[in-house]
């Protein structure tokens, strides 16, 4: 072997040693603090008055199945903007 190969045979080795065994080491060494859990985003005033507009409009666009109508969610998620505007 030349030169070259020994040097990448080598750093090959080497990078195969430390990879796994440093890293895994150095996560399980530092454990994190442990923060409050985030809270959810407030809906807005708007979001509310659409979700309860989108509720009452709902029936109209579904079948006696329960399920929805051609286009029946596309329509209705319209509906309800155009009403939850007024």
């Amino acid at each position: 072997m030349g030169a070259w190969e020994d040097g990448f045979a080598a750093g090959y080795r080497e990078g195969i040693s430390h990879t796994h065994t440093s890293v895994g080491a150095a996560r399980r060494a530092a454990p994190k603090a442990r923060s409050a859990p985030k809270r959810k985003r407030a809906a807005s005033a708007a979001q509310k008055r659409y979700g309860r507009e989108f509720k009452r409009l709902a029936p109209k666009y579904k079948k006696k199945s329960g399920g929805w109508k051609k286009d029946g969610f596309k329509r209705c998620a319209a509906a309800a903007r155009k009403a939850a505007k007024r």
